[in-house]
């Protein structure tokens, strides 16, 4: 439904571009008729591949998807059904005769079978809740996957009966749990999530994990089907123990439960080798750190001779998979904001196989994307550059990489997108490289100077890159060069550069922040006398230190910022997260360094021009942040604005509409000081 819309705007784009005889920048409409891969599955002979095609629906402004197939050569592709609903998690089976996959109903979300020879498809399940993790068993009879199971609330009253047509009150809210709400959902139901069991020809789905735990994180069967693995934390005290995870083996007969890991961390992912002697496994030991690398580890299948083999390689690993021979896995890295998927070894010895996964973060240039490998070693990827989000690319025999779809030529064909340039300069404060990018105006005249754009990313433990972005591209079209660090405490540039802001955050992040600022105005790239910043998240931290440590910027938009840790870290969903990690202690024990490290500290100096954003469902940076910073401004005068996104949670932009207003709020307000 969304093609419909988009070639509607490509319609009236070629008729203005006919008439200017040259291509628009990119335009906030756009947006709508972006398109982007998501989850390759590429068949057992490497032949074809079956992925989720998304996209916004215009009028429901939303994202939705579809499964659709291709061949590995990028032939023959087409939608998968002809059913108008979301559909995901697609599987093939070992054979590659069927695919297994979710969809929604009217009742919710259900398991449904794809017949490869016949196209026809079968509803397999009739679930209480949402099916995750689809996953086949080697004998192809059956499916496992995990599901949430309701349970009741720890007090439960009965109320007296209210008069016949009565409008009461809605009943209230009761919980007893450490993790009671979570930002995107709001209020979580009382229960937990399990693995289950269903014929891969339909009938009856059987528990096979009980008790008050969650399971979650993949499964894994052994070879001969017997047993399944999955992540867990069955522990004792596991609520407060919030980091921790263990692998555990699920028999499926007798359904017992053995424990193969103990350590005090998060191990998690198992994937059984193909003989089924070695269980691979991600995780790392805890240090209470703000970042720690994630390990690749193997141990036997009864859980002896743990050991971890990526003990070289200083970056993360994530979503692992053995290759068919059993001597080596398949996984995920970043390294300088770029993602990669590379080949280890069981010794430990990598090799790269692929540059520039991502592109399924639409709005900010954040890591992303997923992979898939045949038995014969032919991989299919999620690629994207600054120039388009994510589409497929396929790599065979470790050849270089060939792009088997475009979704986005009848839109970014016609656009002059801002360019992409890679930059580095020193840290004044130890010497340390940044990486950082710009992004210049489109049709940009070297011989000008022009309006800097400072966009701070989150986390701050995350990564930008040079993937695409939509709302840098709005920037740039607007007439900006946009600038996107990654300072320290980014990922993708080892354990220790992450580490950085321990107990110091914000810290010397500023510093690299300002410095990309003053190179960028030194070769004349930016005005010196026009510079503006924003962020959201930790990049809405970021910005209003910035702004509280010096008034050099016209004007600055802080989105969904923390401004203080002492309220932020006993109010934020996530509030039990932080002691000992971010700052040491809890906010009443260590009351110094929590205010000392909050922005709102520094809003005596601020005189900066100040728009401040937030979404007014935000559990993660609550709106009481947002608004603390703005009435401190409001009482001493200095100019400001709130913008508050109705139904929005922390990720505002999730609805297409709200991507285009998040950018055009900031634009109109630097454009009165522009």
């Amino acid at each position: 439904m969304y093609r419909f819309y988009s070639l509607l705007i490509c319609v009236f784009t070629f008729q203005f571009v006919t008439a200017q005889t040259q291509k628009l920048p990119f335009q906030p409409m756009d947006v709508f008729a972006l398109e982007w891969a998501t989850d390759p599955q590429i068949s057992p002979d490497g032949k074809q591949i079956v992925y989720k095609r998304n996209g916004f629906d215009i009028m429901k402004d939303n994202a939705i998807g579809n499964l659709w197939i291709i061949n590995a050569d990028g032939t023959s592709h087409r939608k998968l059904t002809s059913r108008e609903v979301s559909e995901s998690q697609a599987v093939w089976s070992p054979t590659g005769d069927r695919i297994v996959f979710s969809s929604t109903t009217d009742e919710g979300s259900e398991i449904y079978m794809y017949w490869i020879a016949t196209g026809q498809i079968a509803r397999l399940s009739q679930l209480e809740k949402s099916p995750s993790s689809l996953t086949w068993s080697p004998d192809g009879k059956s499916i496992a996957f995990t599901m949430f199971v309701s349970e009741k609330p720890p007090v439960v009253i009965k109320m007296p009966e209210k008069p016949k047509g009565a409008k009461w009150a809605e009943p209230a809210r009761i919980t007893d749990r450490l993790k009671h709400e979570a930002d995107g959902s709001g209020y979580m139901e009382p229960g937990f999530t399990h693995v289950f069991v269903i014929p891969a020809d339909g009938g009856t789905a059987r528990q096979l994990t009980s008790g008050n735990y969650n399971h979650r994180s993949g499964l894994s069967f052994s070879p001969n089907g017997k047993d399944i693995y999955v992540s867990g934390n069955r522990v004792d005290d596991w609520e407060y123990r919030f980091r921790n995870s263990e692998v555990y083996k699920v028999n499926v007969d007798t359904k017992q439960i053995t424990a193969l890991t103990s350590q005090d961390g998060p191990d998690h992912s198992p994937q059984v080798s193909p003989d089924g002697k070695t269980i691979a496994y991600l995780g790392y030991e805890d240090r209470s750190q703000d970042h720690q690398n994630t390990v690749l580890q193997l141990m036997n299948a009864d859980g002896s001779n743990k050991r971890i083999i990526s003990s070289d390689f200083d970056g993360s690993v994530s979503d692992i998979t053995w290759d068919a021979s059993g001597k080596g896995l398949y996984f995920l890295y970043d390294i300088h904001g770029n993602t990669k998927v590379g080949h280890m070894t069981t010794s430990g010895k990598i090799t790269k196989l692929a540059d520039n996964v991502g592109g399924t973060t639409i709005g900010r240039p954040y890591a992303s994307g997923s992979y898939s490998v045949s038995q014969n070693g032919t991989l299919v990827y999620t690629q994207s550059r600054p120039e388009y989000p994510a589409e497929l690319a396929v790599v065979e025999n470790k050849k270089k990489a060939t792009l088997i779809t475009n979704l986005n030529a009848d839109v970014l064909d016609y656009r002059e997108l801002g360019q992409t340039e890679e930059v580095w300069y020193k840290s004044t404060f130890d010497g340390r490289d940044i990486q950082g990018w710009i992004v210049k105006p489109p049709f940009y005249d070297a011989s000008k100077k022009y309006p800097l754009l400072v966009e701070n990313h989150g986390g701050p433990i995350l990564n930008y890159g040079d993937r695409f972005t939509a709302e840098i591209q709005l920037f740039a079209a607007d007439g900006y060069v946009v600038f996107y660090p990654n300072p320290r405490g980014s990922t993708s540039y080892g354990e220790e550069f992450g580490n950085l802001l321990k107990n110091n955050y914000p810290g010397q992040d500023y510093n690299d922040v300002m410095d990309g600022v003053d190179y960028l105005v030194e070769k004349g790239i930016a005005d010196n006398d026009r510079l503006f910043v924003t962020g959201g998240s930790a990049g809405g931290i970021m910005t209003t230190w910035m702004i509280g440590k010096n008034h050099r910027f016209k004007a600055a938009a802080v989105v969904k910022p923390v401004v203080n840790w002492i309220s932020k870290t006993l109010v934020a969903d996530n509030y039990f997260g932080y002691a000992n990690s971010r700052y040491e202690g809890q906010p009443w024990e260590n009351f110094e360094t929590y205010w000392k490290f909050s922005p709102l500290s520094l809003v005596g100096n601020i005189e900066t021009p100040t728009m401040v954003m937030v979404g007014m469902n935000d559990l993660r940076t609550p709106p009481s942040e947002a608004k603390q910073l703005y009435h401190a401004l409001k009482l001493r005068k200095v100019e400001t604005v709130l913008v508050e996104i109705p139904d929005a949670y922390h990720n505002i932009v999730q609805r297409p509409s709200n991507l285009i207003s998040k950018t055009a709020h900031i634009l109109a307000w630097f454009r009165k000081y522009n």
